[in-house]
């Protein structure tokens, strides 16, 4: 009798636990507010705050919410798309600036995946669950256009994995960062037309190139765990069989490497080193335990629903009178004016360096 051949296919699951090693564990606590100023004479004043949540990667622990001057009592509500979770609040006739403040402790981990590109898997056929990140949307762009450059960009790469490595590669060639000429929306138009950007407008590229080729991919939004400027990063994750959704950072290595390269204490030799290992670092796909993830994906319908659908949300999303409050950009030195802004605190018994500026786990 013929022994009995079992033929196991595995099917991607867009809800695949991480396959990252966990390392560094990093425990602050948060105070972080946000100042919301409408326009004179606004009859309602409705702001989405991001509930960071916890998952495999991240612990969340809330102590709670609370408003100024004006007493307003969030509603928790979480929208379908995505998963993320949003603490709503009203004011009614604001008559000034309103501060909304939200305490909560926080352990982040260091992610490591040493991706192989060659052991990534080709799928034949996506489950419906990954159509959210395969789809064209109005700023990250899946057309003839993108999947002719994508498919110039990918060249003879035979891997989904090395497919993946020659996008990020080629963004990180071809985009100058810079905040005042940025999209603030992850639009791949922007970056593609302008050749600059910010962390967003990196992203996106990378994600509509990616999309393109048929690769999953998604933006992921979080705050950074150190006092900076402006809070918020973005950071490009896609979905890599059997390693699962991979986290990158095109931008933050970029600018790690042009600080490597202008570093006057360094030889030539040791610049060239310290720049390779950081590539090698992206390519392996790694996230920092000085980031905190907020939101993930783009394009989708807040939770209670907003005057229209949102790009992505950063730092909070505000409406005056069902018109929306325009996202200011504090690290973009042109901008005088704002209609929000973010104040934030984080306290730990052991900070830790950011990787991206600290060369020191490069060596």
């Amino acid at each position: 009798m013929l022994p009995l051949l079992l033929l196991f296919v595995v099917v991607p699951d867009a809800n695949q636990p991480t396959t990252a090693t966990l390392a560094k564990p990093h425990t602050c606590t948060v105070d972080y507010r946000v100042v919301v100023t409408a326009p004179q004479n606004t009859k309602k004043l409705a702001v989405w705050v991001p509930v960071p949540q916890t998952d495999a990667t991240q612990r969340v622990q809330s102590r709670g919410f609370s408003t100024f001057p004006m007493d307003a009592t969030p509603a928790l509500h979480t929208e379908p798309v995505f998963g993320n979770a949003f603490a709503y609040f009203e004011f009614e006739n604001p008559q000034g600036a309103q501060i909304i403040t939200h305490l909560f402790e926080a352990t982040t981990h260091e992610l490591t995946w040493s991706l192989d590109p060659s052991k990534v898997e080709t799928v034949a056929e996506w489950p419906r669950s990954f159509e959210k990140y395969r789809r064209g949307e109005q700023l990250i762009k899946v057309d003839a256009a993108y999947q002719k450059l994508a498919t110039q960009i990918a060249g003879k790469a035979t891997t989904t994995g090395q497919r993946v490595q020659a996008i990020n590669d080629w963004v990180q060639d071809t985009l100058t960062y810079d905040h005042s000429n940025t999209s603030l929306t992850a639009s791949s138009d922007h970056a593609l037309k302008q050749k600059r950007g910010d962390c967003s407008d990196y992203h996106g590229l990378c994600s509509s190139l990616g999309r393109s080729l048929g690769v999953p991919t998604r933006v992921t939004y979080g705050l950074h765990l150190f006092p900076k400027n402006l809070p918020v990063h973005c950071k490009l994750e896609a979905y890599l069989p059997p390693y699962g959704w991979v986290s990158f950072d095109v931008s933050e290595t970029q600018r790690l490497i042009k600080r490597i390269e202008a570093d006057t204490e360094l030889g030539a030799d040791g610049k060239k080193a310290l720049a390779a290992a950081a590539t090698a670092r992206l390519r392996a796909g790694f996230r920092d335990n000085t980031w905190l993830q907020m939101t993930r994906g783009t394009d989708y319908d807040l939770a209670p629903k907003a005057s229209a659908k949102v790009p992505l949300v950063a730092t909070i999303y505000a409406e005056a009178d069902g018109k929306a409050l325009p996202q200011p950009d504090p690290a973009d030195p042109t901008k005088r004016e704002f209609s929000w802004m973010t104040a934030h605190k984080y306290t730990s018994a052991t900070p830790q360096p950011y990787p991206f500026r600290d060369t020191a786990g490069l060596k």
